[in-house]
This record gives C-alpha cells, sequence and structure tokens, in this order.
C-alpha cells in the first residue's frame, strides 16, 4: 500500500476502468427491476436456481445497487471493488459453456477483458483516486 501519488494517466486509466464496469454493473442491477423475469431466467440457467420471485430480484437489485454506486464513487474500496470482482467473476465463470461453444457465444468473451479490469482496479485500488470519494 502506498500513499505516494499515482501518475496522472495511471489515475485517469483507473477512472476509466472504474467507469466502464459501473456501467456494465448498473445496466444489470436495472434489469433486475426492468425485467425480472429475465433474470429470473439468467438464474436458472447459469446457477442452477429457479422459482426466484420477482421481490427477491427487487431485494438483490436494491442491495447490487448500493454496492455499485458504492463502487464508482470509490468509497470502502477493498470492501467495493473486491465484491464487484467477485460478482464479475462468478457471472463469468457460470458462463464456461458458452466458451466451449465459442463462435457461437462471442460476445460471452467481453466478460474476460472486464474481469481482468475488476483484477487490476482491486490491486491498484489504493491509486484510484480521480474522482473518489474515498481517498
Amino acid at each position: 500500500m502506498s500513499t505516494t501519488t499515482a501518475p496522472r494517466h495511471l489515475e485517469l486509466s483507473l477512472l476509466l476502468l472504474r467507469l466502464s464496469v459501473f456501467l456494465v454493473m448498473f445496466v444489470w442491477t436495472m434489469d433486475k427491476f426492468v425485467n425480472p423475469e429475465h433474470s429470473g431466467r439468467v438464474f436458472e440457467h447459469f446457477y442452477g436456481v429457479d422459482g426466484l420471485s420477482p421481490t427477491v430480484f427487487m431485494v438483490l437489485g436494491g442491495l447490487q445497487l448500493i454496492l455499485v454506486i458504492a463502487f464508482v464513487l470509490g468509497l470502502k474500496k477493498r470492501l467495493t471493488y473486491g465484491l464487484v470482482m467477485l460478482l464479475h467473476a462468478g457471472s463469468t465463470l457460470s458462463s464456461w459453456a458458452q466458451y466451449v461453444d465459442a463462435f457461437n457465444n462471442l460476445l460471452f468473451f467481453a466478460a474476460w477483458p472486464m474481469f481482468a479490469a475488476c483484477i487490476a482496479l482491486y490491486l491498484m485500488r489504493d491509486h484510484d483516486q480521480l474522482w473518489s470519494l474515498g481517498k
């Protein structure tokens, strides 16, 4: 953990990673509110969890919304960046069958650079200071 100031280009790069990861996570969060039936199908197909009510997805969406807002604001970085990384890891790894049939599921491969971005943000969280409330 360094307390020295990061070079400006590193801070800008980390901010862009944080904003882009937030954008994806925010849309996934909003899907739980806007289309809970879709969330139900995703949970059933990728996680093997069936029969959850729309209320469950509203609660999960509310918790996830709190997390992604804290994440984009740079609050409690060890916790929020770590949880975002773990959530995305679960999503990425649960899609393993799509990677086997790669050429019919090319968009699933976009999860890997985002996973790398989540890992990079977590590892360099102390240098992610630009537009961050969690100095």
